[in-house]
């Protein structure tokens, strides 16, 4: 009985393994909305107001007022 509920959990997860896709597969499968930054423009408008509102810059090392005015 054990060996037979090993057996089906490795035949199950088996089933579920993950697979290759091939090169010109990947166009087919991606798809924009799962894109870090779907739209390019608002996340840089996004990064903007950002900065200019907390005085930080994602990556960034520079520091502001939060005027907006650097």
């Amino acid at each position: 009985m054990r060996a037979s509920l090993v057996l089906l959990c490795l035949v199950a997860l088996h089933a579920t393994a993950c697979t290759s896709v091939r090169a010109w597969e990947r166009e087919t499968l991606a798809k924009p909305e799962m894109a870090w930054e779907p739209d390019p423009q608002d996340a840089t408008l996004e990064s903007h107001i950002r900065f200019s509102k907390e005085a930080s810059l994602r990556g960034g090392s520079a520091g502001g007022g939060g005027c907006g005015c650097n």
